[in-house]
């Protein structure tokens, strides 16, 4: 995957999305040097049912920021719009277009927005949603007759990046960061301590696919990405 690049926006629909499998590249990124920061869609209120809405989003808002801290991100934003109901509409692409111009990243992060993860599977309706408003949103961005009251047209995206898609194209090298990711995704203790069934370990989890996607690009461990250029 390119890393000639030196500032990333991070765009997901809730809080723990980006620690999935992303931030151990988030990881490596800030540690050399790269301006990375997150916007979260929601603040993933409607994440747990045996818990209130307006209790779960101000804790998962918590947890998402010392999340962030763990891997070097210190810039979160978050949009508020009602978890679980997110729709690609033209209000959602002149938020996103408005914050890819006021952080004028290079390169814009994300999480799978396919309908599927592979197989037999359905992705959640607000990881689509963010997903296709966010690509369109790349391009209202540079294009200064498109919301023109959202700030000064950007147009320096050069590509973007979903993780966990099955159509990955590319893989970052997390091989010693890792550790640092998995620890992102256990600050999410709230959510992760109801996910409920027979979850067991998330950081297993990912640490198998790491080492997986690293068989397959050899190096030790590895996140996989698809990526859509501009």
């Amino acid at each position: 995957m390119p890393e000639d690049w030196t500032t990333a926006l991070g765009v997901v629909a809730h809080p723990d999305d980006l620690e999935y499998g992303a931030a151990s590249a988030v990881a490596r990124w800030t540690d050399h040097g790269k301006d990375v920061r997150y916007l979260l869609v929601t603040r993933g209120e409607a994440g747990i049912s045996t818990m209130p809405p307006a209790e779960v989003g101000p804790a998962r808002e918590h947890e998402q920021r010392r999340s962030a801290q763990v891997v070097g991100v210190s810039v979160v934003e978050f949009l508020d719009r009602a978890d679980g109901l997110v729709e690609a509409d033209l209000a959602l692409r002149r938020d996103l277009a408005g914050a890819i111009r006021r952080h004028q990243p290079e390169m814009i992060l994300s999480i799978n927005h396919r309908d599927s993860w592979g197989g037999p599977s359905w992705n959640h309706a607000d990881h689509r949603a963010v997903g296709r408003a966010l690509l369109d949103a790349v391009r209202d961005a540079a294009n200064p007759w498109v919301f023109p009251d959202a700030g000064q047209a950007w147009g320096g995206v050069r590509f973007a990046a979903f993780n966990s898609s099955p159509q990955s194209t590319h893989a970052v090298d997390v091989t010693g960061y890792l550790d640092r990711g998995i620890e992102s995704l256990h600050c999410h203790e709230l959510y992760l301590a109801n996910l409920g069934g027979d979850s067991g370990d998330p950081g297993e989890s990912l640490r198998s696919s790491a080492e997986s996607t690293g068989t397959r690009f050899g190096v030790l461990h590895a996140v996989a990405f698809e990526l859509v250029a501009f």
